[in-house]
């Protein structure tokens, strides 16, 4: 199986969104370079930035995210965003209503049954893991291999965290990627096993 990868740009004081849930200029690294990311060629990076980032998002085969994200996206109107096949959706309530019972979206009860879910439906690619409540309930649970994080230089002071509400004390491993960019620093972090 593909490994977990917990993932999202952050600031540099840790928040995913602030208060109301607005990512500010946490995105504006996606748009702010010469060479196109996606084939719309709407995200455009630095040189840099797309080295990194299009052969991760490659090898991206299911993203989970939770309810919230879901509902604050509409769904991506039943389009996984970012070409990604699968995404499962952590949620105590059903579909929606009037959802597309064929868009590739799994709804499910917890994150242990989340990641689950999306490992077999990626098979040997990654399953990603949306930051936030869900990111943190997911590396809490022992089930996250790799953080991966694009730094970017804002200070929110409050707001949706990286890790969620994580309680609990969690060793990463030193960072094995950190590339400076265009507005945006990328991290990567493997997690250490639990002592």
């Amino acid at each position: 199986m593909g490994k977990v990868v917990m993932y999202s740009s952050v600031s540099v004081d840790g928040f995913v969104a602030d208060e109301n849930d607005q990512p500010g200029p946490l995105f504006d690294w996606l748009t702010s370079g010469d060479v196109a990311l996606d084939d719309g060629g709407y995200l455009k990076v630095s040189q840099t930035s797309y080295d990194y980032t299009k052969p991760y998002w490659g090898q991206i085969g299911a993203t989970v995210v939770g309810r919230h994200v879901f509902d604050l996206t509409d769904g991506w109107d039943g389009e996984p965003p970012g070409g990604v096949d699968h995404v499962v959706v952590v949620t105590h309530r059903p579909a929606p209503e009037g959802w597309d019972p064929a868009a590739p979206f799994h709804f499910v009860n917890g994150v242990e049954e989340a990641v689950a879910k999306a490992q077999q439906l990626a098979g040997d690619r990654i399953v990603e893991v949306a930051a936030g409540d869900v990111g943190g309930q997911v590396l809490a649970a022992g089930l996250v291999d790799e953080v991966r994080m694009d730094v970017v230089p804002v200070v929110f002071g409050s707001g949706k965290r990286y890790f969620g509400s994580v309680a609990a004390q969690h060793l990463l491993g030193d960072p094995d990627v950190v590339i400076q960019s265009n507005r945006v620093l990328h991290l990567s972090y493997r997690v250490s096993p639990p002592a």
